[in-house]
């Protein structure tokens, strides 16, 4: 569905539920991508949509408010979770640029947008295009025209893209793969599912997704 790494063996196949919006989300898969690439994994991704914040208005809302708005965190403890989220995302290679406007965004429409691309075999291409317009870039990713623009930079229809946003015909489809996630017992993001059994939730870090996808791999050659 997204991104595949060619093997004539059985792949592990790994579904992760995430929200473009999340930073734990992009620093945990980077840490996942890291700890694929040292093992020797062979895998295949497929994502899936949540939104963290599913009633937030078209505008959005400035960050540091959204924050001590929703989990109570002080001025001092919002500036400090960001520094630890820049400096996770340098030891993965991922740049976030948190400033005084970065704001919270509706990511609905960006989600029938990668469902969009899926179709076309691009989604894991537009889930990191959209991580870098959100976190790098400080780029509107609740207005249409910013996403089309986007899904143009990585070679999708811009036209195509402006229609599927204004007529949502992927509505029911992003809703229906978001009740798929409840239904997993999904309550927070990102979550990777390994081979549709094992649940592992949270950013866990390069050396803790090895031992994991080390962990699999014996369990799968016990069971050949």
């Amino acid at each position: 569905m997204s991104e595949l790494n060619q093997t004539p063996q059985q792949p592990l196949k790994i579904d992760i539920v995430s929200d473009v919006v999340c930073p734990w989300c992009v620093i945990g898969y980077r840490q996942l991508a890291q700890a694929l690439a040292e093992t020797n994994t062979e895998y295949e991704i497929h994502w899936h949509p949540f939104e963290l914040n599913p009633n937030m208005p078209a505008e959005g809302q400035n960050l540091r408010e959204h924050v001590a708005q929703k989990y109570g965190s002080s001025e001092q403890e919002s500036k400090e979770s960001r520094v630890r989220m820049t400096e996770a995302g340098e030891a993965v290679g991922f740049d976030f640029n948190f400033s005084d406007d970065t704001r919270m965004h509706n990511t609905f429409d960006l989600h029938q947008l990668l469902h969009w691309a899926n179709g076309q075999g691009r989604m894991h291409d537009l889930k990191q295009a959209l991580f870098t317009a959100h976190f790098t870039n400080n780029r509107n990713i609740s207005d249409s025209a910013v996403l089309a623009d986007i899904a143009a930079q990585i070679g999708l229809d811009r036209e195509e893209a402006v229609a599927v946003l204004k007529d949502q015909r992927f509505a029911n489809e992003v809703r229906a793969a978001e009740q798929w996630a409840q239904q997993q017992g999904i309550q927070g993001v990102p979550a990777v599912i390994f081979n549709d059994r094992h649940l592992v939730t949270g950013a866990q870090g390069v050396d803790n997704f090895k031992s994991i996808l080390q962990q699999l791999q014996q369990l799968q050659q016990l069971q050949q």
